[in-house]
C-alpha cells in the first residue's frame, strides 16, 4: 500500500468516521430518526476495524 492510501486511510479511520458516528448519534436525537444507535455504533465499528488493520500493516512496515 502506498504512504497516500496509507494516510487517507488512516485519517478516515481517526476523524472522518468518529465524526460521522457523532454527527449521525446527534442529528438522529434530535430529530428523533429511526436507527441512530445502530447507525452510530456501525460506523464505530468500522472505525475501531479500520484502525485496527492499520495498526497491524504498520507494525509489519516497521518489521520488514
Amino acid at each position: 500500500m502506498s504512504n497516500r492510501v496509507y494516510d487517507i486511510l488512516k485519517w478516515t479511520a481517526i476523524l472522518a468516521l468518529p465524526a460521522i458516528a457523532t454527527f449521525t448519534q446527534t442529528i438522529c436525537t434530535v430529530w428523533s430518526l429511526p436507527y441512530g444507535d445502530e447507525i452510530s455504533t456501525t460506523i464505530t465499528a468500522l472505525a475501531t476495524c479500520l484502525g485496527a488493520l492499520l495498526g497491524i500493516s504498520n507494525l509489519n512496515y516497521k518489521r520488514g
